[in-house]
């Protein structure tokens, strides 16, 4: 067995699948460079970044699939699943064998693992784009933190941009520690070593009407609730309980 190890970028994905297919690899399982790989009987190569081979496997993907292939390719590679670059890999082999779309093919068990994935990923995206809870800062800046099962970050830029453009705002992934920040122009990631008014410590000191405000909305949600048609059981399968504790209602 043979270890491909990248360096956990799509564009490093993309150049390990070339690498596959040139150096002729057979068995070969691709992971992530932090990934904990067993060591023993088992050859570890390293595939380096390389954008005109990255660019050389998408555009063959993409002229068999149209977008949504590369898109679907996206998402999965955003769920951080140990193990998902052989599945992607797998349906990426069953593609090029085929010479068509075979992305739909449900019967294959790559493909169809693909798609389950996509829909999780669906799924933790919407849940952000519902459970994000804006706090105002003293610097003006609304602010909210989060930590989704997958990096959905990516996919909620357009969301939020596009419903949130008259205010500076900050959206900050704790477990992966970025995020992204809006300037009234333009959206940017952003990391603890950014230099970026966004990553200053003086987010984390709220307005004095802020503190009112999240009183408001305590109020509203507790005289909104009717206690006679309580259903837990059902309210966890909507708001499981890991997201509570960014919930200004439910802290």
């Amino acid at each position: 067995m043979v270890y491909l190890v990248y360096d956990g970028s799509f564009e490093g994905f993309f150049s390990a699948v070339f690498d596959v297919y040139e150096r002729k690899l057979e068995p070969v399982q691709i992971f992530r460079q932090d990934v904990q790989i067993p060591a023993l009987f088992a050859e570890r190569i390293e595939s380096f970044t390389d954008h005109k081979k990255s660019l050389r496997v998408a555009e063959k993907i993409a002229s068999l699939t149209g977008d949504q292939g590369i898109d679907l390719l996206w998402k999965c590679y955003l769920s951080e699943i140990t193990g998902i670059e052989n599945d992607m890999l797998g349906a990426i082999r069953y593609l090029l064998k085929a010479g068509k779309d075979v992305f739909s093919d449900y019967g294959d068990p790559y493909v169809l693992t693909l798609r389950q994935t996509e829909k999780k990923i669906r799924r933790e995206r919407h849940r952000m784009t519902a459970f994000v809870r804006f706090q105002l800062g003293a610097d003006e800046l609304f602010y909210a933190f989060i930590e989704p099962d997958f990096d959905v970050i990516p996919l909620i830029v357009s969301h939020f941009k596009g419903r949130y453009a008259d205010q500076r705002w900050l959206i900050y992934d704790l477990k992966r520690k970025y995020g992204i920040y809006y300037d009234l122009k333009e959206v940017n990631f952003v990391s603890p070593e950014t230099d970026n008014p966004a990553t200053s410590s003086g987010i984390l000191e709220l307005q004095e009407e802020e503190t009112l405000y999240q009183l408001l909305w305590k109020d509203y949600f507790k005289s909104t609730n009717i206690q006679a048609r309580k259903n837990m059981k059902l309210h966890l399968q909507h708001v499981p309980k890991r997201y509570w504790k960014y919930l200004t209602e439910k802290s």
